[in-house]
């Protein structure tokens, strides 16, 4: 289970998430993803899928991801929202789900789109996570906070493995700082940037690498 994660607000999480899983489908895969952020939920918004049923249905059932709807956007994703959902019933899930069967295996990677910042609701997902793939912009603010979103994922048991760095044009190397060596750059896109060929060939490069690692 992927955990994807920043320091900041605003630097693409959801679209990597959301990306990732594409291109985790390239491969022949049936990805999950779930909205982990209950301050800002608008993974729902990104993939077109409905506000509920999510989080607080799927905690109930035996099988969670029977909950999960296909994305309207991009249907070869499901998608688990989290409105109104609050923090007890969120960890509950994502312990369900990294207990289940499928857990990790080729056919149903999960991510997990967190919260921003280092607050207990941002810790949750990564507790529960295998790896981190961390997401920022090259500017020195994002990718400090981003250096301690990896610190506390390294603290969780769900070290980095890999970092996304969004509005990039390859210039900053963000490895060394963040102690990752594996980096994809996916440069300033047009509207609506996940619909781009540039953002599908990003993300699959991406998809390629944590791929090599548990998921």
């Amino acid at each position: 289970m992927l955990a994807i994660a920043g320091g900041k607000g605003g630097c693409g999480k959801t679209t990597t998430a959301v990306g990732l899983a594409r291109g985790l489908a390239a491969l022949g895969t049936r990805p999950l993803v779930v909205d982990a952020d209950l301050d800002m939920p608008d993974l729902h918004h990104r993939t077109g899928v409905d506000r509920q049923p999510g989080i607080a249905a799927a905690v109930e059932r035996e099988e969670p991801r029977t909950v999960a709807q296909p994305s309207g956007r991009f249907p070869e994703i499901d998608v688990l929202p989290c409105v109104e959902a609050d923090t007890a019933t969120a960890v509950a899930l994502f312990e369900r789900l990294s207990v289940q069967p499928d857990h990790g295996s080729a056919g149903a990677p999960i991510l997990l789109d967190c919260p921003a910042g280092a607050s207990p609701d941002a810790a949750a997902p990564l507790r529960a996570a295998d790896r981190t793939v961390l997401v920022s912009t090259p500017r020195e603010r994002s990718l400090r906070d981003t250096a301690k979103t990896a610190a506390m994922a390294r603290e969780l048991d769900a070290p980095p493995a890999g970092v996304v760095l969004v509005r990039s044009d390859g210039r900053v190397d963000p490895s060394e700082l963040l102690d990752c060596s594996s980096v994809v750059h996916v440069p300033e896109l047009s509207e609506p940037p996940l619909e781009t060929e540039e953002s599908a060939a990003r993300h699959l490069k991406c998809a390629k690498s944590v791929t090599k690692r548990n998921i």
